[in-house]
């Protein structure tokens, strides 16, 4: 059974930093994505960032460019979310989730194409 399981979140003043990690388990695939995607209160699901597995490709909205980096441990099968920089608009519910089934070249960025999610942690980033 595949699992998930973040941490790392918590409370922190403007300006500061967060490691969000993400454990997986229970799957032997080599070629997977990694995705981490947030939601804050009365506002849609979106995604943060993205890495592949396969063949290393990173993917980060906007809004956390320059300031967020995604990193992977394979021998850990483990995922970083380093937040730097963090800003009051930064607060969430943060969850990592994964997709098997990649196309070659393709790096899904979209929730809907993520089969297995985590249950989340909290970031709350203070003014």
């Amino acid at each position: 059974e595949v699992q998930l399981v973040e941490s790392g979140g918590g409370l922190v003043q403007a300006g500061g930093s967060l490691r969000l990690s993400c454990a997986a388990s229970g799957f032997t695939f080599d070629g997977y994505a990694i995705g981490w995607f947030r939601q804050a209160p009365g506002k849609e699901r979106e995604g943060v960032s993205c890495i592949s597995r396969s063949d290393g490709s990173t993917y980060y909205a906007d809004s956390v460019k320059g300031r967020f980096t995604i990193s992977s441990d394979n021998a850990k099968n483990t995922v970083y979310l380093q937040m730097n920089s963090l800003k009051p608009e930064d607060t969430a519910v943060y969850y990592c989730a994964a997709v098997f089934r990649l196309v070659p070249g393709f790096l899904p960025t979209d929730d809907y194409d993520y089969d297995y999610w985590g249950q989340g942690t909290q970031v709350t980033v203070s003014s």
